[in-house]
C-alpha cells in the first residue's frame, strides 16, 4: 500500500510538473505567469441608437435676369464722303481765291481741308441722337445654405455572457457584433 501512495504520487507529481512546464508564456524573469491570449467572440446587440450631427452645406445658386438698357443708334447717319468731299472742293474755291503766287497753292490746300472738316462736322450734327432700348442678360452666383441631420456614428449596447457593454461605432452592427476576449488571471 505505501508503494501504491508513492507510485501515485510520483506520477501525480510528474503530470503536474509537466502541465507548469507546458505553459504557453512563462516568463522566468518576473516570476509570473502570464495569459496573453485573446479570442474573438459574437455578441448579441441589444440596442442601436444613431448620433446625429448638424450639417452646414453651402450650395452655389445662379441666379439670371433681363436687365433694359438704352444704346444709342446713329439711325439715318450714312458714313458717305459726299459731304467732306463737297466741302473740300469748296474750300478749295475759296482758298484759291485768296492766295498769290506761290500761296496760292498753299491756300488752296488749306480751304480743301478746312472745307471737308466743316462738311463733315456739319453733316454729322444734323443728324438726330436716338437711344434704343435693348435687352441684355445678366447673372449672378450666390450662396445657399441648407442644414440637415447626419448620422455620423452609432451607440451600441450589446450583451456578451450575461454582461451588458457600451461600444460607439461608425457602420450599424446588425444583430451580433464580433469582440475580442481576453482572459487574464487575478492577482
Amino acid at each position: 500500500m505505501n508503494k501504491l501512495i508513492q507510485i501515485t504520487t510520483l506520477t501525480l507529481g510528474i503530470a503536474l510538473s509537466g502541465c507548469a512546464t507546458a505553459s504557453p508564456h512563462w516568463d522566468d524573469a518576473r516570476d509570473e505567469h502570464k495569459h496573453r491570449r485573446a479570442f474573438e467572440d459574437t455578441a448579441r446587440v441589444i440596442r442601436v441608437t444613431p448620433i446625429y450631427e448638424t450639417v452646414r452645406v453651402s450650395i452655389p445658386e445662379e441666379r439670371c435676369w433681363k436687365e433694359q438698357y438704352y444704346q444709342r443708334s446713329d439711325y439715318g447717319h450714312d458714313d458717305s464722303y459726299t459731304p467732306p468731299i463737297v466741302g473740300a472742293i469748296v474750300g478749295g474755291v475759296v482758298g484759291n481765291q485768296f492766295g498769290r503766287g506761290s500761296g496760292k497753292t498753299a491756300m488752296t490746300v488749306a480751304g480743301s481741308l478746312l472745307g471737308a472738316s466743316i462738311a463733315r462736322d456739319l453733316s454729322r450734327s444734323e443728324q438726330p441722337v436716338d437711344y434704343r432700348p435693348r435687352q441684355r442678360r445678366r447673372c449672378e452666383v450666390t450662396e445657399r445654405v441648407e442644414e440637415h441631420e447626419e448620422i455620423v456614428a452609432y451607440r451600441v449596447k450589446y450583451r456578451y455572457r450575461g454582461h451588458v457593454f457600451h461600444t460607439r461605432m461608425n457602420h450599424h452592427p446588425g444583430k451580433h457584433i464580433q469582440v475580442r476576449v481576453a482572459v487574464q488571471p487575478i492577482d
